[in-house]
């Protein structure tokens, strides 16, 4: 499988940034490990989307150029989240279902915090939040505005909140 010549150019171009003609080699090495670490979060969680939208490992592991079982290995343990004291799982959920079960739990105080295979992690608050979720086709700083933050970060989407400023329903 060979990578796509136009999107090499541009992760070359993101990595050098704007260095001179006599790089500094160890900065590149941190701004590709930088990138590698962003790639490798993408991956994953196209593997989760994948996995929640019904893919099997082995489709994925097709795509990648693997098997089943090592993609499986591979990325089956690392899809779980885990889930500490002030926070809880919210699923199954899917796509057609969740925005509706996250304004409800938003109403209660609970805000997102992460996404998985058909679920959310969900933070406890003293304030009612509001979710909102678009597909990702601008950098993620571009939709915070109107009181909107960046919660999750789950290619290709973005969850976004807002603090509505109201105590928590019963």
């Amino acid at each position: 499988m060979s990578p796509d010549p136009e999107l090499v150019d541009r992760l070359s171009v993101t990595i050098l940034g704007t260095t001179e003609d006599d790089p500094d080699h160890l900065a590149l090495v941190r701004r590709a490990a930088d990138a590698d670490a962003v790639v490798n979060g993408i991956l994953r969680q196209s593997i989760s989307a994948a996995r929640a939208g019904g893919h099997s490992w082995a489709a994925i592991g097709e795509v990648l150029g693997l098997s089943r079982q090592a993609v499986q290995q591979r990325f089956g343990a690392a899809l779980a989240e885990p889930v500490e004291p002030e926070r809880r799982r919210l699923g199954p959920v899917t796509a057609l279902d969740e925005l509706p079960e996250l304004a409800l739990a938003g109403r209660q105080g609970w805000r997102t915090v992460g996404a998985g295979m058909l679920f959310h992690v969900v933070e406890r608050t003293a304030t009612q939040w509001e979710t909102r979720r678009v597909l990702w086709r601008k950098p993620a700083d571009a939709y915070q505005r109107d009181g909107w933050q960046i919660a999750v970060r789950a290619f290709p989407w973005l969850y976004l909140v807002r603090d509505l400023g109201l105590p928590p329903e019963d």
